[in-house]
């Protein structure tokens, strides 16, 4: 009769104690998890913007190599570029460049994705080679007796 008319025995103020205790170990694990949700994303999209910029990176590689395989061919300016924007992105800009009969290709563009238009990341690639037409002329100068030791 005593619990009836609002009397609490010993056992109930242990249970209000303990109910108290999870309520404020609640409170700490959501205080907790609100401060470590933000690390966690930033961390997250830091790992998606380094992969963005590895997958650029590989692109433009592939690109400046396969622009400077043409170069060598004999192809012009224009087909390379046409190369290398097939192979490394409509935004990636080429670079030809001679020495002597050492050719080069530069490639350049911009990591793309959400951190990369905030982040000014520009990455580049550079291939050279011989130019193979300069080999081929060369050779058939030596075999029809004209070359420097033919005089």
């Amino acid at each position: 009769m005593a619990e009836a008319a609002g009397h609490c025995g010993p056992g109930d103020s242990r249970h209000r104690k303990k109910s108290r205790r999870l309520a404020e170990s609640r409170g700490a694990v959501t205080a907790e998890f609100a401060v470590t949700l933000p690390a966690v994303l930033l961390m997250l999209a830091m790992l998606l913007a380094g992969a963005a910029a590895g997958v650029t990176q590989l692109r433009l590689e592939e690109g400046a190599r396969a622009g400077a395989r043409a170069l060598a061919r004999g192809d012009d300016s224009a087909a390379v570029e046409r190369i290398v924007r097939t192979l490394s992105g409509a935004s990636a800009s080429a670079a030809v460049a001679t020495e002597g009969e050492w050719l080069s290709v530069t490639v350049t563009d911009r990591v793309g994705g959400p951190l990369g238009a905030s982040i000014p990341w520009t990455l580049t690639a550079r291939a050279s080679t011989r130019s193979e037409t300069a080999i081929a002329s060369s050779h058939a100068r030596l075999a029809a007796g004209v070359g420097p030791s033919a005089g």
